[in-house]
Formats: C-alpha cells, sequence, structure tokens
C-alpha cells in the first residue's frame, strides 16, 4: 500500500470553474489537506500521484464534494472545510427540496447542518437549534413550517420571539403594541415574505393560519396541531422556557432556535436557552443542532466578524 501511484480523476458531472473556484481559491483549500500528494488540476480532469492510501483518501473526499456541488450548483469554503472534516451524520445531503417558493425558487438546505435539520424535523417533535447569526436556522425552520401547512400536516404556525430588546428600549418607540413589536418581527415577516406570494400570506395571516406573536402571548394556551417556532430564544427566561415548551398539544411540532453567544437578558438571569439545552439534553425524543461559523451563508465577512468577536 505505501508504493507510489498514479491515478486520475474526471470531472464529467460538474464545471472545473464551479469546483476550483474564484483564483484557483477552493481546489488550492482540498490540496492543503494532502500536502503529501502531487494533485494536478488540468480543466476536466485532476492528476494525482503519491501513496495508494493517499489516492484512496483523497478520491473519496472528491467524491463527497463533487456529490453536494452536483446537487447544489455551487460550494462555498466553508462547505468544503465542512466536508474535508468529515464531520458529517449524513453522508451526503439527500435531495431535501422543502419546497418550490415564490416565482419556484427551490427552498433547500444549504450546508451540512441545514440538512441534518431537515432530516430531524421528520423524527422529532421538538428540535433544538443553536448557532450563530446567518446559520440559516430560523429561515429552514420556517420553511418546514410552511411545507407542513402546505401539505396540511398542521393547521397552523405560530412564529414567536420573546420581546428583549437587543439594547434598544420598547416603551420609547410610538404607536400601539403591534407598532412597537413590529419592527422586532419583522425578521420572521421577511422570511414569509421569501416562501409566500403577498396574496397568500396575507390569506393566511388574515385567517390566523400563520400568527406572528410576542412570546407573553402564549402563556396558557395549548396548541393542538400547530408547528410553533421560538426565535431568538436565548433571550428567554428560564420559566418562559418552561412555559413554552409545556405548551406541546397533540400533533403539535416545536422548533427553538437561538444564538447563545448574543444573549440581551441581565447579568443575573440565566438563559433558559442554555439551561434548557443542559437539563433535556437526555431525552431522546428531542433533537440538538449545532450551527458554528462554518456553517454561516450570508456574506463571507460576517463569519470573520463573528471569529474576531469570539477572540
Amino acid at each position: 500500500m505505501n508504493e507510489m501511484v498514479k491515478d486520475k480523476i474526471v470531472l464529467d458531472l460538474v464545471s472545473p470553474l464551479d469546483l476550483y473556484g474564484p483564483d484557483n481559491q477552493y481546489i488550492n483549500l482540498i490540496k492543503s489537506h494532502f500536502l503529501n500528494l502531487k494533485i494536478i488540476p488540468r480543466g476536466t480532469e485532476i492528476f494525482l500521484e503519491g501513496k495508494q492510501v493517499q489516492v484512496d483518501e483523497f478520491k473519496q473526499s472528491m467524491d463527497l464534494i463533487l456529490a453536494y456541488l452536483h446537487q447544489n450548483q455551487s460550494i462555498s469554503k466553508n462547505d468544503i472545510e465542512r466536508l474535508m472534516e468529515k464531520d458529517l451524520k449524513f453522508d451526503r445531503l439527500s435531495d431535501n427540496i422543502v419546497f418550490f417558493g415564490k416565482n419556484g425558487i427551490k427552498i433547500k438546505p444549504k450546508n451540512i447542518n441545514q440538512n441534518k435539520l431537515v432530516e430531524l424535523s421528520f423524527k422529532k417533535e421538538l428540535l433544538f437549534v443553536l448557532g450563530p447569526a446567518g446559520t440559516g436556522k430560523t429561515y429552514i425552520s420556517i420553511a418546514l413550517a410552511v411545507k407542513a401547512l402546505k401539505e396540511k400536516k398542521i393547521k397552523k404556525i405560530i412564529l414567536t420571539r420573546p420581546a428583549v430588546e437587543a439594547g434598544e428600549n420598547l416603551g420609547f418607540l410610538p404607536g400601539d403594541l403591534y407598532d412597537k413589536l413590529s419592527p422586532y418581527m419583522q425578521p420572521l415577516y421577511d422570511s414569509l415574505n421569501d416562501m409566500l406570494s403577498k396574496e397568500k400570506l396575507n390569506y393566511y395571516m388574515t385567517n390566523n393560519y400563520i400568527e406572528i406573536v410576542p412570546l407573553a402571548f402564549m402563556r396558557g394556551r395549548t396548541l393542538d396541531k400547530a408547528f410553533v417556532i421560538l426565535d431568538e430564544a436565548q433571550n428567554t427566561t428560564i420559566n418562559q422556557m418552561k412555559m413554552f415548551l409545556t405548551r406541546m398539544g397533540a400533533s403539535s411540532r416545536f422548533i427553538v432556535c437561538g444564538d447563545t453567544s448574543q444573549i440581551d437578558l441581565p447579568k443575573n438571569q440565566e438563559s433558559g436557552l442554555i439551561h434548557a439545552s443542559r437539563v433535556l439534553q437526555s431525552i431522546n425524543s428531542i433533537g440538538f443542532i449545532n450551527f458554528d461559523e462554518k456553517d454561516i451563508i450570508r456574506h463571507e465577512l460576517v463569519q470573520s466578524i463573528i471569529k474576531a468577536y469570539k477572540k
């Protein structure tokens, strides 16, 4: 197995431009993981020279990368790092088109953890999805809820957030409670606007098939056949989180999304999200997914910014 061999990979299903990346950034990143292997990319062929075991390992990694690229039509540095690290519970992204959104746009997972979120949502009725901004955790959760509503698997969607202001004070904003909360709930509306035509969204909201409410409004309700998403869950208190989780009724599905690095609660108050993640971890029928910087699908600068703040 230690003898030197020559081999090659032929790119027949993907464009070399998509695989090699701007200024060969992607292929150079892949090469950096195989420093003892001679890798020469030429157009649609990649020539290899090295020990058999290294050639096999490279081909295995490329198999995953090419399958991912073929399926998603694009790849990023983050995706390549994830795939190279074999940081995969699912060997490949399944063809999980969640649904076709407004203007026929395919709404589907764009990274490994989004795919895991889609897969787990079919198996677990309660999911905790943690990770930084820009990873698409809330967006995919809302897409799953809209899909379930369209397929009549649930009767209604409820999107909720705790009304904790990130440094601003709602009391000083003009207007009634709805006006005050509207900007705070806007990101949830934005996601829905992406997925549904104006008429359809209006119909769903007017007829209470979709509700967007502050978390305080959930008290006392039991929710049957509902898909409920709690966003910004890091800003719940322990009691609020307990109140929320105990709203689960028959045939309801709950997803809790939050970023534990952005807590706006008073310093002496433990986040309900951190507490719940700790105390519920051992319950098998609850799913936990942890996104990190590598999953960020916004501008690549966002990833660098989050890393810088972490330091």
